[in-house]
């Protein structure tokens, strides 16, 4: 059986580490290369590295940000933020990302997932998908875009399964109603998605309690979860995360 995996995410944000509900009201949580390497050294599988007002800001990606990163975290590294063009992933792939997160450009431009995955391989090709659920409907979510701040008409289960024909690798899901709230992570949403696509999906959004993420990981056929604020501010280590997983049933890779 296939391991779960456990993945810290870092919002970055003026070259700190931040956390909000629901993409809003951010507070400060630290230094995006102490907390990568301090996860990497516990024991985390990957970490995500997410510039998360560069779509808004028009802003690229801060490339040296991510050298540093990636020169103190020895695990594979996501990073995503204000990509819009090929070149762009293979210029972070240089810095030193192991793959790259794609949301607005890739709903501007669905081609781009088709030629970054030509060029670079799928195992590099991150779509991410930032679902909100769809008013007055059961089991429905629409894309939102510009970190989650513009909704589209776009379906994300119709979404998620035309990226996998396009050569996205891997999907990483955010919950926007869930983001944040440590309410736990919408368990129907993961599920429905995990089940449409036959590449692996990452929960994110609403990491609360363990069993929060046992739950997302069983019920909801997620391949791995991201967490933040339950990292960030000592809730829990990634070993009290893994032992706990370990204990109720959920394949991990040690510590």
């Amino acid at each position: 059986m296939l391991t779960k995996r456990i993945i810290p995410c870092l919002d970055v944000k003026d070259n700190r580490v931040v956390k909000g509900v629901n993409f809003l009201n951010l507070r400060d949580a630290g230094d995006p290369i102490e907390l990568g390497k301090k996860y990497s050294d516990e024991g985390a599988d990957e970490l995500v590295f997410l510039d998360i007002t560069a779509t808004l800001r028009s802003n690229k990606t801060i490339v040296e940000l991510v050298e540093e990163v990636a020169a103190n975290v020895f695990i594979p590294f996501t990073v995503g933020g204000g990509i819009t063009k090929a070149d762009e992933i293979g210029l972070l792939l240089r810095s030193g990302a192991d793959k790259c997160s794609i949301n607005t450009a890739a709903v501007n431009n669905p081609d781009l997932l088709r030629e970054s995955a030509e060029r670079f391989g799928s195992q590099c090709v991150v779509l991410a998908i930032d679902a909100r659920r769809t008013p007055n409907t059961t089991g429905k979510w629409h894309v939102t875009v510009k970190a989650g701040s513009e909704p589209t008409d776009i379906d994300a289960i119709e979404w998620a399964i035309r990226a996998e024909k396009l050569g996205a690798g891997e999907i990483l899901l955010t919950s926007m109603d869930a983001d944040g709230t440590q309410a736990g992570y919408d368990i129907e949403l993961t599920r429905a998605v995990a089940e449409a696509v036959n590449i692996p999906v990452i929960a994110s959004g609403g990491a609360g309690t363990l069993e929060s993420l046992a739950e997302v990981l069983d019920a909801g056929k997620a391949d791995a979860v991201l967490a933040a604020s339950i990292f960030h501010y000592g809730t829990y280590s990634i070993k009290e995360t893994k032992d706990f997983l370990k204990q109720h049933g959920v394949p991990v890779r040690p510590v």
